[in-house]
């Protein structure tokens, strides 16, 4: 499978992602023990051998992305685009999903303290600013893909894909959902999120898993039925792998002239040099 980078212009809202505070560190003698106690390592690349460097040889770093007010700092597009505001007081907007008929529907969800929201806008006149807003789901669990398909509205929360009633136009979904598939819940630092896409014919739903930790530093038995891709049929049977081997898969789209599935994986932490 291809791994591209997908960036889809849906709805300029700021997506804010955690870091995780919770790890450990090393001591300088526990890094010193590690790095005297470890062989030298060759691999082969596709541009011959290389033999890797020693464990902490450099230090490693990390960089967050930083929450910037909109006064006086807007996004800066190409030539050719404009950005404008297009919602706003929002709590944690993670992903968003345009329906068939323009609804746009942003999930609000977080890895600690989630509004476990789903706000509906609609811009009933053409003019880029929404005229309706009003919350279409809560009381959900860690949110993120959404997906209109056969009358359904289909949520992946953290711990599962439900499937709700759904008539286009509608602005509350109140009925209550089927759990059509069981996932493993929750997940390392920002390994929660479930994505979803369906095939282009709708006979297939495929849902996104990260792994349950950095590096499977738990044991491999912690990373069953995670980092990978599921296909489902839209009633939840016929459950199988799509694609595995994929530490935090989330963002997914089609090939528009091979027809191949992309998807938008987050590697390893802690691989950037001081």
């Amino acid at each position: 499978m291809k791994l591209q980078l997908l960036t889809t212009a849906l709805l300029l809202i700021a997506f804010t992602f955690g870091s995780c505070k919770n790890e450990r560190k090393l001591s300088n003698d526990e890094k010193e023990q590690i790095a005297a106690d470890s062989s030298e390592v060759t691999v082969m690349t596709a541009i011959g051998e290389l033999t890797l460097p020693p464990p902490f040889a450099t230090e490693s770093v990390t960089k967050e992305s930083k929450l910037i007010p909109w006064e006086n700092r807007m996004p800066k597009a190409p030539d050719g685009f404009t950005v404008t505001r297009f919602a706003d007081n929002l709590d944690y907007p993670r992903w968003t999903y345009v329906a068939p008929n323009g609804d746009y529907f942003v999930v609000e969800s977080n890895t600690k303290n989630s509004a476990n929201r789903i706000t509906l806008f609609r811009d009933t006149n053409g003019d880029g600013q929404p005229e309706v807003r009003e919350t279409f789901m809560d009381n959900l669990n860690q949110p993120l893909g959404m997906l209109v398909l056969n009358n359904y509205f289909y949520v992946a929360n953290t711990d599962g894909l439900y499937r709700y009633p759904y008539k286009e136009g509608a602005t509350k979904i109140d009925a209550d959902g089927e759990k059509i598939v069981e996932l493993s819940a929750s997940g390392y630092n920002n390994h929660w999120t479930r994505n979803i896409i369906s095939n282009k014919d709708g006979s297939k739903i495929y849902i996104t898993v990260g792994s349950a930790s950095n590096v499977g530093e738990q044991g491999m038995d912690k990373e069953e039925g995670r980092a990978l891709i599921f296909e489902i049929n839209p009633d939840g049977s016929g459950k199988r792998i799509y694609a595995s081997g994929l530490r935090n898969p989330v963002g997914m789209d089609w090939n528009p002239v091979t027809g191949e599935l992309w998807t938008a994986v987050n590697e390893r932490d802690k691989l950037g040099d001081g």
